[in-house]
């Protein structure tokens, strides 16, 4: 008796055993889908760590551009200022006679059609005004007999040129600066 009794217990034993195994297993089962979901959360916030570097590489890059285009910016500024300036006084040291007409001389037509970039128009424009103070210089020498205001065409003639080359210079520079600015 004392046999079944002892074989009784240890029956119940291990069904105890079976059923905390079960148990047991089950814990262990969603331990490790825990793990699996921590693995794939850290391996996506270390994806996502390495985008946020390269984002903030990125900004800091682009923040020296900037700092780069506001100092080209502050400094087109200031020659814009110093051109707009020239041209001022180019402008007021070049007061045109309102006694006598000045003709321009006809453009010069090329034999095609094709359209001409903005460089080759201010070069065109400069031979004209050439051509135009050779005219006013040609007029002027002659006319010594009036000489109170022979001394001014040569004033003129400077100032006039002074003026067209401070033209070209801005628009050179106005061009370089739409350059700059959209390169980017």
């Amino acid at each position: 008796m004392t046999g079944m009794i002892l074989d009784g217990v240890l029956m119940l034993l291990l069904v105890a055993a079976l059923g905390y195994g079960v148990r047991l297993e089950r814990k262990l089962t969603a331990l490790r889908e825990g793990q699996q979901a921590f693995a794939s959360a850290v391996t996506d916030l270390n994806a996502a760590a390495g985008r946020a570097e390269a984002a903030l590489a990125s900004l800091r890059a682009s923040g020296q551009e900037t700092d780069l285009l506001h100092d080209r910016i502050v400094k087109a500024r200031e020659v814009k200022a110093q051109l707009e300036t020239l041209i001022t006084r180019g402008s007021v040291a070049a007061p045109v006679p309102a006694a006598e007409p000045v003709r321009e001389a006809p453009p010069v037509r090329a034999a095609a059609p094709a359209p001409a970039p903005a460089v080759p128009q201010d070069d065109e424009r400069a031979a004209r005004m050439a051509a135009l103070a050779e005219r006013i210089q040609g007029l002027a020498a002659p006319s010594k007999a009036r000489a109170p205001g022979g001394g001014n065409v040569a004033a003129i003639l400077g100032a006039m040129t002074a003026n067209q080359s401070a033209k070209q210079s801005l628009n050179r520079a106005r061009r370089s600066l739409d350059e700059d600015l959209f390169a980017a």
